[in-house]
């Protein structure tokens, strides 16, 4: 990975980790022994990570979810698994490179894995169109998991998108329509299915990949009808609000989790999952491991129903000017 872009909360971070980038360096060239200095600043280090990554508002978790350092699904796919070998196509139009999919192996036990991909540089966001699928993307996924359904294989999501793409093409070939239509098929599907958001989880574009058996969400992802900037401008037609918006959405993990909409979330290393992305690849693993264990053996009808149950139970509602009732 190249030289990591760091966040304004993360500057007294920077300072002691250039603190201690510094001595190495001059040990290094004159032979001394600075053992003492490097426990001393590394203590400081872990403490102030700790602290600053277990306060951190929405917005800031926000920026963190968009880290252009966070592991991708491609990453994941060779971080967390084995025996990759992708599918492409929607057999109806073209190839969506913002989706992509197949077979892998977790633990040995073969699995259906699909995911939002974005870039790393702007040729590569191009190819990908920043991680925003347009309708064949949706469409390939919802094959994929019709083929997964076929052989009785478990289907894994990983979601990490600002949203479905919105332009007039996507629109023009049926972009509500292909999200629909995916989370009609997902919430039948007869086989177990679990969702990861590993970043952003955004809108319809993140739903249709999200109509699953178990959700859970990475520590510093997050989850959201829509954008906190979005939200701003349609509210208060200013950006500027975005800090309100984002604690208005509930869009962090925790609050998913006290909102009875994740299921779990997985820890990420100090400083998140940009940093350390070896240690992110074991929770994960750890995670998906142990929730496909849970429901692999349910019987296919019993499974949709308690999925159907799940997303029943969801939100709130009032009537005749009652107080909301259903999980707050």
């Amino acid at each position: 990975m190249s030289a990591t872009p760091h966040l304004a909360f993360e500057r007294d971070i920077v300072d002691i980790e250039d603190q201690i980038a510094k001595l190495r360096n001059l040990a290094s060239k004159h032979g001394l022994d600075v053992s003492d200095e490097l426990r001393v600043l590394n203590g400081k280090l872990e403490v102030l990570r700790d602290q600053t990554y277990n306060n951190l508002d929405p917005m800031e978790q926000v920026q963190v979810a968009r880290h252009p350092l966070r592991p991708y699904t491609l990453d994941y796919v060779s971080g967390v698994f084995t025996d990759w070998f992708e599918l492409k196509g929607d057999r109806r139009y073209r190839q969506d490179e913002a989706i992509v999919g197949g077979w892998v192996r977790l633990n040995g036990e073969s699995i259906m894995l699909i995911g939002h991909q974005k870039g790393r540089d702007m040729k590569e966001n191009l190819r990908r169109n920043f991680g925003m699928p347009h309708p064949e993307g949706y469409r390939k996924a919802l094959r994929l998991m019709k083929l997964a359904e076929k052989f009785g294989r478990p289907v894994v999501t990983l979601i990490d998108t600002p949203g479905a793409y919105p332009g007039f093409g996507a629109e023009e070939r049926g972009q509500a329509e292909a999200i629909a239509t995916n989370l009609r098929e997902m919430a039948r599907l007869r086989t177990p299915s679990i969702s990861l958001v590993i970043g952003e989880g955004g809108s319809g574009g993140a739903l249709a990949l999200g109509v699953t058996d178990r959700i859970l969400l990475l520590e510093h992802a997050i989850y959201s009808v829509i954008s906190p900037e979005g939200c701003a401008a349609i509210l208060w037609r200013s950006a500027e609000r975005r800090h309100e918006a984002a604690r208005a959405l509930r869009l962090t993990s925790s609050d998913l989790l006290r909102l009875g909409i994740a299921d779990e979330v997985v820890p990420e290393p100090p400083g998140g999952a940009h940093a350390d992305w070896e240690g992110v690849m074991r929770s994960v693993r750890e995670a998906l491991i142990r929730n496909l264990g849970e429901i692999a053996n349910e019987e296919p009808g019993r499974l949709v129903a308690r999925r159907w149950a799940k997303y029943e139970s969801l939100g709130a509602w009032a009537e005749d000017g009652a107080e909301p009732e259903g999980r707050s």
